[in-house]
């Protein structure tokens, strides 16, 4: 069945049910495959960060560069 329209996941909620799951039903194998997919999700979110970090850097650069008494 499906659920209702006004049924919305919040931000991170699928991660934070991921982190309950019982992890005494998972083979090995599957528990491999889980730290592999975490540790990519790891490197997507670092990436995402930095790329955040560049982009804040380069608005208070250009910010920083048109302020009046920064003797341009």
């Amino acid at each position: 069945m499906d659920e209702p329209a006004d049924v919305r996941l919040t931000r991170g909620q699928r991660l934070a049910e991921a982190t309950r799951e019982d992890l005494d039903l998972y083979a090995v194998e599957e528990l491999q495959a889980r730290i592999a997919l975490l540790q990519a999700e790891v490197a997507r979110t670092e990436s995402a960060i930095s790329r955040k970090q560049a982009g804040r850097a380069a608005a208070d650069a250009l910010f920083r560069a048109g302020s009046p008494g920064d003797g341009a």
